[in-house]
C-alpha cells in the first residue's frame, strides 16, 4: 500500500534549509543546515555533527558524503564554491576546487560509490540566476578516482543528484529544470555513455533520489512535492503529491515562460510538505523515508512499503 500525505511525520526542529539527508545504522539522521553546518538528529534531538565554524567561515553545506573516518564531504553553495572535506570543528580542507580548467563555482552534490569514486554535481557554471529555464544547459558531472578529477557529462540542465545503479551499470542524475532523469551507461573507468532521458510531467521538478532494495529509483520534486517511481523498466508512476493549486499553477505558468523565478519556487508549498529535495531511506528495517526541503525547519519521514537499499556509508556514521 503506497503512502499519503496523513502518513507523514517529522523529525528535529530549527534546521535552516535542510536540503540534503542522509541516514546510517546508528539510527542518526544527517542533514545539512545553512545555520549549524550539518547535523545529526538521532531520536528528534538535533545536534551539530559538524560545527558552525564552517557556517562562520561562510560555507553553505548542501548535498554531503559520510565517509570511513567520520569526516563529510560537502558541496558548497557559498561564494567560493567547490568541494570541501571537514570533521568534526576543524576547518574544512578544499577537495576540489578546480577540474579540467574550470573553477568549481557553487556546487549542489557528491555521492561516494561502492568503488570509493566522488560524484559531483554542479547546477550551473554561471552565478546569479534570476530565471530557472530548461535553456541554462550549464550543469555538469565530475568524477574523482584513482586517475584523478576530471568531466565526465557537460551541458545538462540544473544538475541535481546521482545514483549509481545496483549493478554498477548505469548513472542516473535528476535534471531539475528539464523535468527529467537522466540515465547513462557506466563503464568500469566511470566514462558515460548513451544518454536516455526520462521524462516527467511539466512542474515535476525531480530533486533528489535514491533506490530502494528492488531497483527502484524515487525521485522528490520541488514546487510540486511530488514523489515519483521510475521502475526498473522506465516506467514511472507519481505516487504521492502535496502542492497549493494555485501557487503551483503560477510557478508552472512562469516556467513555460521562461519567467520562474526563486521567491516563485521559495512560496511554493503544499498542505504538509514545503519544497522536498532530497531522501534517504533507514530506520532497522530501511523502511522509513526521511525527506528533506528547501522550505521546512525540520525532516519529513514516511513508511513506505518497500525497503531501501543500503548506501554504502550505511555502516560508517
Amino acid at each position: 500500500m503506497m503512502p499519503c500525505l496523513a502518513d507523514i511525520t517529522f523529525l528535529g526542529a530549527g534546521l535552516n534549509r535542510p536540503e540534503c539527508v542522509l541516514t546510517a545504522a546508528s539510527g542518526a539522521v544527517y542533514a545539512s543546515c545553512w545555520t549549524r553546518g550539518i547535523t545529526r538528529a538521532p531520536d528528534g534531538s538535533v545536534t551539530p555533527a559538524i560545527g558552525p565554524k564552517v557556517i562562520a567561515q561562510g560555507f553553505l553545506p548542501n548535498g554531503f558524503a559520510l565517509c570511513r573516518d567520520g569526516s563529510f564531504i560537502f558541496a558548497n553553495l557559498g561564494e567560493r564554491g567547490g568541494i570541501w572535506r571537514v570533521k568534526g570543528d576543524d576547518d574544512p580542507v578544499a577537495v576540489l576546487t578546480e577540474v579540467d580548467g574550470r573553477t568549481v563555482p557553487p556546487a549542489n552534490f557528491v555521492l561516494i560509490d561502492s568503488q570509493d569514486r566522488l560524484w559531483i554535481t554542479v547546477s550551473a557554471a554561471s552565478r546569479g540566476h534570476r530565471h530557472f529555464t530548461r535553456n541554462a544547459v550549464e550543469g555538469f558531472i565530475a568524477l574523482i578516482d584513482r586517475k584523478g578529477a576530471r568531466i565526465v557529462a557537460d551541458g545538462l540542465v540544473w544538475t541535481n543528484e546521482v545514483r549509481v545503479s545496483p549493478n554498477g551499470r548505469h548513472l542516473f542524475v535528476n535534471e531539475t529544470f528539464a523535468c527529467r532523469t537522466t540515465r547513462f551507461d557506466l563503464d568500469p573507468d566511470g566514462v558515460l555513455s548513451n544518454r536516455i532521458a526520462i521524462n516527467y510531467p511539466e512542474g515535476s521538478f525531480p530533486d533528489g533520489m535514491a533506490f530502494d532494495a528492488q531497483g527502484n529509483l524515487w525521485s522528490v520534486c520541488i514546487v510540486s512535492n511530488r514523489l515519483i517511481r521510475l521502475t526498473p523498466d522506465g516506467a514511472w508512476q507519481i505516487v504521492l503529491e502535496d502542492c497549493d493549486s494555485g501557487k503551483f499553477q503560477m510557478a508552472r505558468a512562469a516556467f513555460a515562460r521562461n519567467e520562474l523565478t526563486r521567491d516563485l519556487i521559495v512560496n511554493a508549498s503544499g498542505t504538509r510538505l514545503r519544497n522536498l529535495t532530497s531522501l534517504a531511506f533507514g530506520g532497522n528495517d530501511m523502511r522509513t523515508l526521511y525527506m528533506g526541503s528547501l522550505g521546512d525547519n525540520r525532516i519529513a519521514s514516511l513508511r513506505m512499503p518497500v525497503a531501501g537499499l543500503r548506501p554504502v556509508h550505511w555502516d560508517w556514521g
